[in-house]
């Protein structure tokens, strides 16, 4: 296999954590986004606004994309002004992963600053790369890469409120009652978002680009009006795209880090000089 296409095929299983995740804000006003069913919109309107205020949460998922890829991720993200976060995600199944196993890479630390996306990938990729343990994705870069969706508004899109604010616009939203979440009592409403019905353009486009006709939405409250858990699927071109995701701990200390420089390559040089030498 060429290195370039090492490259990419790296980009995606790093970037796979935000494969099945909501829009970032909506930019249409609240009363065009009321396709739930009336009965559920006062609940999750207060659910979105509750979550979207808290700022910070620990969050651990799961996502499998078809053959492609599945991993597990856990750890802290804010998005008071953007998204920032550590993730500790491991790589445990599919063809992406066994690429990453290729480098020497089964798990490895994610980092979310304003300006990109950080990837720690250890020694052993390290010693085959020059020594640097980072890589680093500016988000204008990650416009390049993904078949037609723009993953660099996918990794910024990975709040807990977006889950609640996409199921406001299904249009079969319906409470299936309380259950027990995580040793904590919750609502869960679920429903179908079609993608014609999603009032993000941004992230119509993207469901659009993966020829995904709709997505399944199920979420859990909890008493205190916040998103305990969520799961999301759609079918895309890549496969079945499933996410599971429980968040905790809201208003904990999220501080994230830059990188030392002389640490760090950047993914598009390094995808350059590999276009260069395609060994």
């Amino acid at each position: 296999m060429k290195r370039t296409t090492v490259w990419v095929t790296t980009a995606a299983a790093l970037t796979g954590l935000a494969a099945c995740t909501s829009s970032g804000p909506s930019d249409e006003p609240e009363d065009k986004r009321s396709a739930a069913a009336p009965a559920a919109l006062p609940a999750l309107r207060t659910a979105e606004r509750s979550t979207e205020r808290a700022e910070t949460a620990r969050v651990r998922s799961t996502t499998v994309m078809g053959a492609q890829l599945s991993l597990t991720a856990d750890g802290v993200l804010a998005w008071r002004d953007g998204l920032s976060g550590n993730l500790t995600i491991d790589y445990t199944g599919g063809t992406a992963a066994e690429t990453m196993r290729d480098l020497g890479v089964t798990s490895m630390e994610a980092r979310y600053l304003s300006d990109a996306y950080y990837a720690r990938m250890g020694d052993t990729f390290a010693a085959k790369m020059g020594g640097k343990h980072w890589l680093r994705y500016a988000y204008d870069d990650l416009k390049t890469l993904g078949g037609g969706a723009d993953l660099a508004d996918q990794m910024r899109s990975t709040t807990p409120n977006q889950s609640v604010r996409l199921l406001l616009d299904s249009g079969d939203v319906r409470e299936l009652g309380r259950e027990t979440v995580d040793g904590q009592t919750a609502t869960h409403y679920a429903g179908t978002v079609r993608v014609g019905d999603v009032t993000d353009t941004e992230l119509r486009r993207r469901l659009q680009d993966a020829d995904a006709t709709a997505e399944t939405v199920d979420i859990w409250i909890n008493e205190k009006n916040l998103l305990v858990k969520k799961v999301e699927k759609t079918s895309t071109t890549n496969g079945r795209v499933t996410q599971t995701a429980h968040y905790s701990d809201y208003g904990v200390e999220v501080a994230v880090r830059k990188p030392p420089a002389a640490d760090t390559e950047d993914f598009t040089s390094l995808l350059s000089q590999s276009s260069t030498n395609p060994t």
